[in-house]
């Protein structure tokens, strides 16, 4: 597989927000078939790392809903938007560098853990199953509009996760995985089940 090919594909795949926010790169080295770091508040970049010596062990269909769900889940973090615990967390700050400025230590120290308090739950939020289910039905949304119906695109995002755990030698699923291969199976008709919200919302 000629990577330079594959990476104009998959960019005529993808939104074309994520074309914007987000850079292909080749990682030959990595033992993931796909992977990208979790995107820290000050990242201007999110890059989305590919083995393309395992990657093109998957099936096209199964290429284009991965990098679509990729691509959605880089793009629901958000640590900037308006929100309880993001003004927790500003007015924290801003107070913490007042009482700084007072010499208050004890106003310094309520600040600050009025911020981490904030900044935690910002974090889980941003961690959640809930993100990544999110990120599935994004990408079987996007599918929708390249072409595949719904249940098409949950059936290869579907096997797309369980194919790179075997390319990857895992030997079982992540719990992450697992939620949002039941939620997959849901949308293609495979099982009547869904994904209870309380379990979405677990780590």
């Amino acid at each position: 597989m000629n990577p330079d090919l594959e990476i104009r594909r998959l960019l005529d795949v993808m939104p074309a927000s994520g074309r914007m926010m987000t850079k292909i790169i080749s990682k030959p080295e990595q033992s993931q078939v796909i992977d990208c770091p979790f995107p820290l508040p000050w990242s201007s970049e999110r890059p989305i790392l590919i083995n393309f010596d395992l990657w093109r062990r998957l099936k096209v269909p199964q290429r284009d809903l991965l990098i679509l769900r990729t691509v959605g889940w880089l793009m629901g973090i958000k640590w900037f938007k308006p929100d309880l615990y993001q003004g927790i967390a500003i007015v924290g700050l801003l107070g913490g560098i007042w009482e700084l400025t007072q010499q208050d230590v004890v106003g310094v120290v309520v600040a600050g853990g009025l911020s981490a308090i904030a900044v935690s739950r910002i974090w889980r939020n941003n961690t959640s199953s809930q993100l990544e289910i999110e990120a599935d039905l994004t990408a079987v949304r996007v599918a929708q509009r390249r072409g595949y119906s719904e249940v098409e695109a949950a059936e290869h995002l579907l096997s797309a996760i369980e194919n790179v755990g075997k390319i990857e030698g895992r030997y079982s699923l992540s719990f992450a995985e697992l939620i949002r291969s039941q939620n997959l199976r849901a949308i293609a008709g495979i099982s009547p089940l869904g994904v209870p919200e309380n379990v979405k919302q677990e780590r």
